[in-house]
C-alpha cells in the first residue's frame, strides 16, 4: 500500500538495484531513499507493510502526525495541514501516535453513536470532543455536510496495517561477531526484516540467513520458519524475555552487493 500526500503527483520511484540473498532469492532495493541511510526493498508493490505500535508513536507532532485504528496505520500529516487552526483537531493532536479503536465500531468501521437522550436522536459519541468530520450535535450554518469521505474511511491517509503481534529477535553477523536487537512484526516476511535490517549492515544481501543451522526461507515469516515465539510462555513462567530472545545467525557469502 502506497503512501500518498495530498492530491498532487507523487514523488518519482528512485532507480532500483537488484542483490541475491544466500538461498537464492533476488531482492530489489531502491538506490535513492526518503531517508537517509536506509534502504527499502521492494517486495511487491502491491503487498501492505506493518509497522509497530512504537514506529507509529514516533510520527507524534502536528507535522508528522499518524495513528492507528482497526488495524490501520494512517498518516494524518496532510488533514493537519489542510485544517491547521481548527479546533476540531485537538482529540486528533491529543492522540498522535497512538491506537485510537476505542473511537470506532469495529463492525461498521465507523466512529461510535449513541442516541441523545435530549433528542432521542442518533449522535456520534465523541468523549474526548467533537473532531473533524463529525457533524455538530444540531444544524448550524457553519458546518458543510457535504464533505466526501471522512479521513477515518479515506483510503488515501492510510500508510499500512498495525502489527497484530510484535516480537525480538537478535541478529548476529557470524563474520564480525556483530550482533543487533531488532523488533519485527510477526506478519513480516524475512525479506522484510532484511529491510530492517539494512540500517546497520547494507551488505545484508550478501549474507545466508540462518536459524538452527537450517537456511532460512526469505519469502517466509519467522513462524513458517520454525523461528519459535515463545513470548507469552515466557510471560506465563515469569521469565526474562530478553534471556531468551531467538537469535539468527548471518553467514557471509563470497559476493559484495553494491552499497
Amino acid at each position: 500500500m502506497r503512501r500518498r500526500r495530498g492530491s498532487g503527483p507523487g514523488p518519482q520511484r528512485p532507480a532500483l538495484s537488484s542483490c541475491c540473498c544466500g538461498n537464492g532469492t533476488t531482492l530489489h532495493r531502491h538506490t535513492g531513499t526518503d531517508a537517509p541511510g536506509e534502504a527499502a526493498l521492494v517486495t511487491g508493490m502491491d503487498a501492505p507493510r506493518f509497522f509497530t505500535p512504537a514506529e507509529v508513536a514516533a510520527h507524534n507532532t502536528a507535522a508528522d502526525l499518524w495513528v492507528s485504528f482497526l488495524g490501520k496505520v494512517c498518516d494524518l500529516t496532510p488533514l493537519m495541514s489542510r485544517y491547521q487552526g481548527d479546533a476540531l483537531l485537538l482529540p486528533i493532536m491529543e492522540c498522535a501516535g497512538q491506537d485510537i479503536s476505542c473511537w470506532f465500531d469495529p463492525e461498521t468501521k465507523d466512529v461510535l453513536k449513541y442516541v441523545d437522550p435530549l433528542t432521542n436522536c442518533l449522535r456520534y459519541y465523541t468523549p474526548r470532543g467533537r473532531f473533524v468530520h463529525t457533524p455538530p450535535a444540531g444544524p448550524r450554518s457553519d458546518w458543510a455536510s457535504d464533505i466526501g469521505q471522512p479521513w477515518w474511511r479515506d483510503q488515501r491517509y492510510e500508510v499500512g496495517l498495525l502489527s497484530a503481534k510484535t516480537r525480538w529477535i537478535r541478529v548476529i553477523n557470524t563474520l564480525t561477531s556483530q550482533e543487533q536487537r531488532l523488533q519485527v512484526c510477526s506478519e513480516e516476511t524475512l525479506t522484510e526484516i532484511l529491510q530492517r535490517y539494512l540500517r546497520y549492515n547494507s551488505h545484508a544481501c550478501s549474507y545466508t540467513w540462518k536459524h538452527a543451522g537450517a537456511c532460512l526461507d526469505m519469502s517466509k515469516t519467522l513462524s513458517e520458519n520454525n523461528v519459535p515465539d515463545d513470548d507469552h510462555e515466557l510471560e506465563h513462567l515469569r521469565l526474562d524475555r530478553d534471556l531468551f530472545t531467538p537469535a539468527i545467525l548471518l553467514h557471509f557469502n563470497d559476493d559484495l552487493t553494491e552499497g
